[in-house]
């Protein structure tokens, strides 16, 4: 079932909402369903056209996409030539969502964990696809922008459902295809390991700060305003921010709300604390913890595999004689005892951790018989997405090409959006 919302007029932008009746399990089109949420965005000027569609796929896993604001970035070049649709990618936003009051109801970890199953990249494309011949009826193609976890998302489309698609745009998010979640943390920790260096060469100062601040985290019992506890491992995650173009700044900054050290005496100010907080999003986005390891799952279970691959990399562990070194968006057990919003999924975690029947994501064949025309954007250090791997999957993808750039961090779709998405189109149709 499909209903049109109401529209808005923005400056620059008309908006139109919509929602799509999808199921849980399309191996059980009968049974409970989902609700989709999608916001349709159109220039004014265009409004009555017959314009081309460009899906646009978050990154993530678990986040809802972008609320449009005005025509401006990567949204002003789409603007030029399609007619967009935002999605809320199932258990995101405005669609049927995933949090620890959506599943309270149900009557095991076990029935959780079988939920929770449904809300990988082929389900998301199995949406898609659903949408794609509602709105545009079964023959008309569409495009596709993916950005990080929306990449991992498009060649899984490209995959299992390429007659859908009329060109597809990837940005810092082309997965591995075949390697198992170990080699990707082992790269990721390797990128981290580097940020981490940079970051103290740039702010050389802030290596006793830290110091300090965890030696206060372990003597001191340390609450943030949600009411959950500021361990040492937790505040450790600040490095998530190291991966954007302007990530050590805003680690930075947020430090020397402490930096003055009256914590010693008084404690941290409410400041600091609700920066920290809100620079760690698992609370307000558990499907990002609950399936980040999963993604790269392929008929085998990721065991928590940050967990065991950090203990090969001993720049990671606490100690007084280096510098504290952060961690990025590793997923860990024990944040499902420290973090309120998923401690009660934790058993359900627990088993999908352990969970060996993941279906493969991609088909390699298919892959490298491919007739779309494609382009991505490669972050030569991107931090979250492993470069290496990246090139490796281009080079499996029939007729893609590829943009490896050091110019721009992972966060280059929304810091320099309307360019990069510009030389995508241009990569796609010849002009470069």
């Amino acid at each position: 079932m499909h209903t049109q919302l109401s529209t808005s007029h923005l400056p620059g932008l008309v908006v139109t909402g919509h929602t799509f009746t999808v199921p849980l399990n399309y191996a059980d089109p009968d049974g409970e369903t989902l609700t989709i949420f999608a916001r349709e965005v159109v220039a004014p000027t265009k409004e009555q056209e017959e314009l081309p569609w460009l899906l646009f796929l978050q990154g993530g896993p678990g986040s809802e996409a972008p609320r449009p604001l005005e025509n401006g970035g990567w949204i002003k070049r789409a603007l030029q030539e399609y007619r967009i649709l935002l999605l809320d990618q199932r258990g995101t936003g405005r669609s049927t969502p995933i949090n620890r009051r959506s599943m309270a109801h149900m009557h095991s970890s076990q029935e959780q964990a079988e939920y929770l199953m449904h809300f990988r990249a082929d389900n998301i494309v199995r949406d898609a696809e659903l949408i794609r011949k509602t709105l545009l009826g079964n023959k008309t193609r569409w495009s596709i922008l993916g950005q990080s976890f929306g990449g991992f998302c498009a060649v899984h489309y490209l995959s299992a459902a390429p007659a859908g698609l009329s060109e597809v745009f990837i940005t810092g998010g082309l997965p591995p295809l075949e390697r198992p979640a170990d080699h990707v943390y082992r790269a990721t920790y390797r990128r981290l390991a580097d940020k981490n260096s940079l970051y103290y060469a740039r702010y050389p100062e802030d290596a006793e700060l830290v110091h300090d601040i965890i030696a206060y985290l372990r003597d001191h019992p340390v609450r943030l305003p949600s009411g959950d506890t500021l361990s040492p491992q937790r505040f450790q995650q600040l490095g998530l921010l190291l991966g954007s173009s302007n990530g050590f700044e805003e680690l930075h900054y947020l430090l020397e709300t402490a930096s003055d050290r009256t914590f010693v005496e008084r404690g941290f100010s409410f400041k600091f604390l609700n920066d920290v907080e809100q620079a760690l999003p698992f609370n307000s986005n558990p499907l990002f913890a609950i399936l980040h390891e999963a993604i790269y799952c392929q008929l085998d279970a990721s065991s928590w595999s940050a967990e065991r691959i950090r203990r090969e990399y001993a720049e990671f562990e606490i100690t007084l004689d280096q510098p504290v070194y952060f961690t990025g968006e590793m997923i860990y057990p024990w944040m499902f005892d420290e973090y309120g919003e998923l401690h009660p999924l934790k058993e359900a975690a627990e088993i999908l951790a352990g969970y060996e029947g993941w279906p493969r994501l991609y088909d390699v064949a298919t892959l490298r018989a491919n007739q779309v025309p494609c382009a991505a954007a490669i972050y030569y250090n991107d931090m979250y997405v492993e470069r290496t791997y990246s090139e490796e999957t281009a080079q499996n993808i029939r007729g893609l090409k590829a943009w490896i750039t050091n110019e721009y961090e992972h966060n280059a779709l929304r810091a320099d959006g309307e360019r990069v998405l510009d030389r995508l189109i241009r990569m796609v149709r010849g002009d470069c």
